[in-house]
């Protein structure tokens, strides 16, 4: 199946479970939102889902169109074709952006492959332009003395020229003034296709004015609770999340 599947996946940080029992399916070509308060476990997804050292994923499979990625290497799971937009970007003092990204690309070329560095960085300029990222930027060290704004743009400059095969946005839009937001989202819109999945962690519907999902799923208590169309984001928007936990307290 051409999908990102997300099978009773479990995770847990020093010996605290936190997913229990995981599930969520998202096929090429959607976007998929998913949202929830504080504490229910959505970063913690993200970051296990690419290998992160501190999250021990303890039962469970995260099938990429087929390909079980649980177990493998950050480095193995980028290459697969998973990417991970960070909530908390991190500097790389003294990696410009341009030497980061190739790097990146070179890392990805089988061993027949030649690397066109004229190319390279006239697609870089067209990504650059698209994100309205000053092209002065490719020899700044990766994110360093960066805005917020700035950061987030050069996550999703990497997502422009890596191509993925799935993206997950963790908390892009967070801390994002409007005209920030609304360039991010440009990014991503163009980016749409039949040969991409997105999912989209958010705590706020204003990002899905701007993106909008095929499909919005609620997440509570380390699993996902209830699923729908963007009407959801929008009852969450009206309600808060108060009355998922209520529904959540009648069921236990």
């Amino acid at each position: 199946m051409n999908a990102l599947e997300i099978k009773k996946l479990s995770v847990a940080i020093n010996d605290s479970n936190i997913l229990k029992d995981f599930n969520l399916t998202v096929p090429k070509g959607e976007v998929h939102a998913l949202m929830g308060p504080n504490g229910t476990g959505k970063s913690t997804f993200a970051k296990a889902l690419s290998g992160h050292e501190d999250y021990e994923i303890t039962s469970g499979e995260a099938l990429l169109d087929g390909k079980n990625i649980v177990g493998m290497e950050p480095d193995e799971i980028s290459r697969a074709g998973l990417f991970l937009a960070f909530q908390y970007p991190s500097e790389i003092p003294g990696v410009s952006i341009a030497n980061f990204i190739r790097a990146a690309l070179t890392a990805r070329l089988k061993d027949n492959e030649d690397f066109e560095v004229t190319q390279y960085y006239k697609k870089l300029y067209e990504k650059m332009d698209l994100l309205k990222i000053d092209r002065k930027f490719t020899s700044r060290s990766v994110n360093e003395d960066f805005s917020g704004g700035e950061k987030k743009r050069c996550e999703i400059l990497q997502l422009a020229m890596l191509q993925p095969k799935y993206a997950i946005l963790d908390e892009t839009d967070s801390g994002l003034d409007i005209d920030a937001l609304k360039i991010v989202a440009e990014g991503v819109n163009n980016m749409r296709s039949a040969e991409t999945g997105f999912l989209l962690i958010t705590h706020y519907q204003r990002l899905l004015n701007y993106i909008v999902p095929d499909k919005v799923h609620v997440m509570w208590d380390g699993g996902i609770v209830r699923s729908g169309d963007r009407s959801l984001a929008l009852e969450l928007e009206e309600k808060g999340y108060d009355w998922i936990k209520e529904e959540m307290a009648l069921t236990t």
